[in-house]
């Protein structure tokens, strides 16, 4: 048991996997690591346990979630997986990236998975606790970010307790997760269309290129909330965040980088892998101090850059 915490917590080996897959069978509620944060996994073949998330969380349910599976076998029994779709997740699988695809009329998957859209996002994660899971796991898991809805995400299992003790079962502990930024979420339409509906660290341009010696032109969007991650605020750390700052006023707690130092720094080297990994640990770090206000120094918005000022803006929004 987790000692003083009401939420058990056990190590990501045989035993927890084990206990871990028991507690989900049954409806319950497992925060996990993958290669990005930590997620919030539940049986997204029943409404009860996905109703169980939104609850644990405080999720607006017009937020869709990301159902996690073990490859594209089975990803293909939930979405129509063919096209560029199907090459992309044998060429990117298991790793970072979720597909916005249609649904399957009998794809036997929670409504609320879906937030009653036509689609269905899918990943298939890398990270060797995740993949044990689902290995586990006859069903498929629907599995947010494990922290409260519009609070910064979890790379370690300290954060998750920090705001779902006693509202979830079991956490997994596999120590801090790699990446540190969720997926890069790809919507393909039927017209061989791409749309970027939220950064991260899979760079679809160059992947876009890499596969099909083609250029990628964003398409027209969503026209709504198509995937998770796309409300205007979010990863909020409850204080006012000033970004772009290159030093700090007397109140602010200081998240540097590169050459602007501060009261936390997401890379003294200016390394933005380095940074993405270090985010949401360096936000939990200004949220819990006493300073009431938050800056941010300058990252560059190129390559992994552009998602982790995503995550900034909104949370500064």
């Amino acid at each position: 048991m987790g000692g003083k915490n009401a939420t058990e917590t056990l190590p990501a080996d045989d035993a927890g996997i084990a206990r871990a897959a028991a507690v989900l069978r049954d409806g319950g509620l497992v925060a996990v690591p993958t290669e990005t944060v930590y997620g919030l996994a539940a049986r997204a073949d029943s409404a009860e346990a996905v109703a169980r998330i939104y609850a644990a969380k405080g999720r607006p349910d017009f937020n869709p979630l990301i159902v996690h599976v073990r490859d594209a076998a089975q990803a293909g029994r939930y979405a129509e997986l063919a096209g560029d779709a199907a090459l992309v997740a044998e060429r990117v699988w298991p790793g970072p990236l979720t597909l916005v695809l249609p649904r399957r009329a009998d794809a036997g998957l929670a409504e609320a998975v879906t937030a009653g859209l036509p689609t269905v996002a899918l990943r298939a994660p890398a990270h060797p606790a995740m993949r044990a899971l689902l290995a586990a796991c006859e069903f498929p898991l629907a599995a947010p970010s494990a922290n409260r809805s519009g609070f910064i995400s979890p790379t370690t299992a300290a954060h998750v307790l920090a705001s779902l003790d006693g509202r979830i079962d079991l956490v997994l502990d596999a120590g801090p997760c790699e990446a540190g930024l969720e997926s890069t979420i790809l919507a393909i339409r039927g017209d061989g269309e791409w749309d970027e509906l939220r950064p991260g660290p899979i760079d679809l341009a160059a992947l876009r290129e890499r596969l099909f010696a083609q250029p990628f032109t964003a398409g027209a969007g969503a026209s709504g909330i198509e995937a998770p991650g796309q409300l205007a605020s979010h990863y909020a750390p409850g204080k006012p965040l000033r970004l772009e700052a290159q030093d700090a006023e007397a109140d602010e707690f200081l998240i540097g980088f590169g050459p602007v130092g501060g009261d936390c720094s997401l890379s003294p080297a200016g390394d933005r892998a380095e940074a993405a990994a270090r985010l949401y640990a360096c936000l939990h770090e200004a949220a819990r101090s006493a300073k009431p206000r938050i800056a941010v120094a300058p990252v560059p918005h190129e390559g992994l850059g552009k998602a982790i000022n995503d995550r900034l803006r909104r949370a500064a929004a």
